[in-house]
């Protein structure tokens, strides 16, 4: 097996390694790499000018299977200022997932930049953490895990950072938003407060709101889970490089019993 989430096959094809296999179950991919390829896919939509993705949302239309995936970008509505992109992922003839993304023209507002908020501690200044038992490996396994604040192990509001031990596409380095779209999915995971032996949560969704783009390979997450009275909940991230702050995560959750059934 490669030391990858993917392998490139060419012609917009990957096959998926089993380090992309999520927690509920190893036939079926974490959606923190899937994310982090479509947001590669839109990344290499040629701008006509100097722009910057600002938003990304992937929408999740179902299980992502560790197999062979295509993927496939293009500018659904062009601009001067403001563009958008759209790409999406398929197994087989089945769509997956698809991704929307605001590309903006850049400009010099370097005078005018707002205090993005306090920073994490830094990586180095704990040790690596461990998920409870329970959790399957495969993508948990292939990012280090490091909790600044609260933990995975620890129900409810967590600070974490996390790196990941191989590269998204075996042969490449991969760019700090494919870094932190493969972290942001996790934001639900590090900050839930229910036991997954008895309960779903399940994100259909990730949006991320972008200030500038992340820089190194560590990423942190600043989450919280909230759930309400009808099997709505929502995890929201404040998104960190080592610089500090630089985007805003959000997801919509799942969230049921795991005896009521259905999916």
């Amino acid at each position: 097996m490669a030391d990858a989430f993917y392998v490139p096959l060419g012609d917009g094809r990957f096959s998926a390694t089993a380090h992309t296999a999520g927690p509920w179950t190893p036939d079926a991919q974490h959606f923190g790499p899937p994310s982090a390829l479509l947001v590669r896919a839109l990344e290499n939509v040629e701008p006509a000018h100097p722009a910057e993705l600002a938003r990304v949302t992937v929408e999740i239309l179902g299980p992502a299977p560790v197999a062979e995936l295509a993927v496939r970008a293009r500018i659904e509505r062009p601009g001067r200022s403001v563009e958008l992109l759209q790409a999406e992922l398929a197994s087989a003839d089945r769509v997956v997932a698809r991704a929307s993304a605001w590309r903006v023209a850049t400009s010099d507002t370097a005078a005018i930049a707002t205090d993005a908020g306090p920073l994490l501690p830094a990586p180095d200044s704990v040790g690596e953490s461990r998920w409870p038992e329970g959790w399957g490996g495969g993508y948990l396994d292939a990012m280090e895990w490091r909790a600044v604040r609260g933990g995975m192990d620890v129900p409810g509001p967590a600070a974490v950072w996390a790196r990941q031990r191989i590269p998204l596409v075996d042969g490449e380095e991969p760019s700090g938003l494919q870094r932190l779209v493969t972290a942001a999915d996790s934001a639900s995971g590090v900050s839930n407060f229910l036991d997954p032996r008895q309960w779903w949560f399940i994100n259909s969704e990730l949006t991320v709101h972008l200030r500038r783009q992340p820089d190194g390979e560590w990423i942190g997450m600043d989450a919280v889970t909230l759930v309400g009275r009808t099997g709505v909940g929502t995890a929201t991230s404040i998104l960190h490089d080592g610089d500090g702050p630089v985007a805003t995560g959000a997801q919509a959750l799942l969230v049921r019993a795991r005896q009521a059934g259905g999916g």
